[in-house]
């Protein structure tokens, strides 16, 4: 080490001698030993510190669906719409109803049995649903949501009385409630909400008892049954606002409201094609053509239309897009178009008549305060 030292000495002496450019190439070779005596010098050198272990990438792979899996979810979203914008309609018009009008909770709750065979699995996987009644939706301005009722409550009791499980759990509700809701101002119900237990107050609405369905086809189409109102995916892809929707559903249900089904002699038929078009597979084979329906009488569809604009306007949708709305409809899709709406309204030109003579009738009493009854 002594040596080395000298070495290193003599070498600084003979750099003073030198040139600037010199000392600077010389400097870089100096550096060589110094680095290499650390080198071999019995001081130990600081370990370095081990790098810390790097967390393998997160890879998030999504979900893939099954073909049944995306079926039912489309269809839930459409559904969802479609109840969502029925809500003011059925709650704001019991009076228009008349013997139509009931006093219901204002949900709906359904099990994973509530589907078809083959989305048993998909509503279990998908929805989180199982033998038990789950609420999937809730009228806006019922009195089921005034008392809080949620999306995903499970049902536990009514009055004290426990609900039904299992493949006909719907329809066994819908038995046990039909005695409950006579006489009664409200009903109380227990539900499970995220792993605890609520109990609730519920009011009961007046409203119209029309149930709301999504008909799984793509023609541009709606029905009336005399109880139930029947929108396609068809139509609610073609109707692009809410106000659309609402034009449509308050037209069926009107045409239930005023007996028209009835009259007609179509209840039967079109009760047949609602049954057909709820499923998620339908048998389209059945629907070429009308479908055996006849068409609605000019006088019938008028008569529709000035008490579904009242039914619009009452529940809070706008009507002065009507007119053009079912003029469109008619343009794109004529009474030619036998698997079309206007196939079975085929009175276009007295139908517009009616409405725009309806719309502005609304108007005027809306400007003056006067009470919206046809």
């Amino acid at each position: 080490m002594h040596r080395m030292f000298q070495i290193i000495k003599n070498s600084l002496i003979q750099l003073t001698q030198l040139t600037h450019s010199q000392r600077i190439s010389r400097s870089l070779v100096l550096t060589i030993p110094i680095l290499l005596s650390a080198c071999a010098s019995h001081v130990p050198l600081a370990k370095a510190p081990e790098p810390e272990p790097v967390p393998p990438p997160v890879v998030v792979v999504p979900k893939v669906l099954t073909p049944e899996q995306d079926a039912l979810l489309k269809y839930i979203a459409l559904y969802d719409r479609l109840y969502r914008v029925a809500g003011p309609l059925l709650v704001q018009n019991a009076d228009l109803c008349k013997t139509h009008a009931r006093n219901l909770l204002g949900f709906t709750a359904k099990t994973k049995y509530s589907y078809s065979a083959d989305l048993v699995d998909a509503a279990e996987e998908s929805l989180g649903l199982n033998d038990k009644l789950r609420v999937m939706g809730v009228l806006v301005g019922s009195g089921a949501a005034k008392a809080g009722v949620q999306h995903g409550d499970t049902l536990v009791s009514i009055e004290g009385k426990a609900l039904p499980e299992g493949q006909n759990a719907e329809r066994q509700a819908a038995a046990m409630l039909g005695p409950l809701v006579t006489g009664r101002a409200s009903i109380k119900m227990v539900v499970v909400r995220k792993g605890d237990t609520v109990d609730l107050d519920v009011p009961l609405t007046l409203m119209c008892a029309y149930n709301i369905e999504l008909g799984n086809s793509e023609y541009v189409n709606a029905y009336a049954d005399g109880h139930r109102t029947m929108l396609t995916r068809g139509m609610l892809a073609f109707a692009h606002t809410d106000r659309e929707v609402a034009y449509v559903l308050a037209k069926e249900m009107a045409h239930n409201t005023l007996g028209h089904p009835q009259k007609q002699r179509m209840h039967a038929t079109i009760g047949g094609i609602i049954d057909n078009l709820i499923r998620m597979h339908p048998d389209m084979s059945t629907m070429t053509g009308m479908a055996g329906i006849k068409p609605m009488p000019a006088e019938m569809d008028a008569e529709a239309d000035t008490l579904a604009l009242y039914m619009v306007a009452r529940a809070g949708y706008d009507i002065d897009g009507a007119p053009a709305f079912w003029q469109k409809l008619a343009t794109q899709y004529p009474p030619t178009l036998m698997n079309g709406y206007n196939a079975i309204h085929p009175s276009t030109a007295s139908r517009l008549a009616a409405i725009e003579k309806t719309v502005a009738e609304i108007k005027a009493k809306q400007a003056s305060k006067a009470p919206l009854v046809p």
